[in-house]
């Protein structure tokens, strides 16, 4: 005799993350929330670069392996993205992206979508569909002196 409920799938309470975005600018490489999310908040993470086919991957590793890099709060503590200022970082992760000369109070900036890879904790961003684009500078203004 067939189950009542034979057929039915249950519903997975998996909230949708969002797109997974790596921005870069000339100083910064910052990566936003959902990036933490996917990689399951990690403290730390390596930065891997494939020059062959200009992609950056990004895997959670511990705060004691060669090469790690400080990344995510813990899972409700992460409220916003993730900024990384480590210049062989910024520097190793820039060369695949041109970024324009823009007048001093604006940010140029590229953006790419990354591809979320859970079976080997992964994060990977390809360079070559990267979006330019440009935003008005945050933070302080520069007071010009005038005489």
């Amino acid at each position: 005799m067939a189950s009542l409920l034979q057929g039915f799938e249950e519903v997975r309470l998996v909230k949708p993350v969002g797109k997974i975005v790596m921005t870069v600018t000339d100083n910064a490489v910052r990566f936003n929330k959902a990036t933490a999310v996917v990689l399951g908040y990690p403290a730390f993470v390596k930065v891997l670069i494939n020059e062959r086919t200009k992609q950056i991957a990004i895997t959670p590793t511990t705060a004691k392996a060669d090469n790690g890099i400080k990344f995510s709060k813990g899972e409700g503590k992460q409220t916003a993205s993730i900024t990384v200022r480590d210049a062989a970082v910024v520097e190793a992760i820039k060369q695949f992206f041109e970024i324009a000369e823009v007048p001093e109070d604006q940010v140029a900036y590229q953006s790419v979508l990354g591809e979320s890879h859970p079976n080997d904790k992964a994060v990977i961003f390809d360079a070559t569909k990267a979006e330019a684009g440009v935003m008005k500078r945050r933070g302080r203004k520069k007071t010009v002196a005038t005489a």
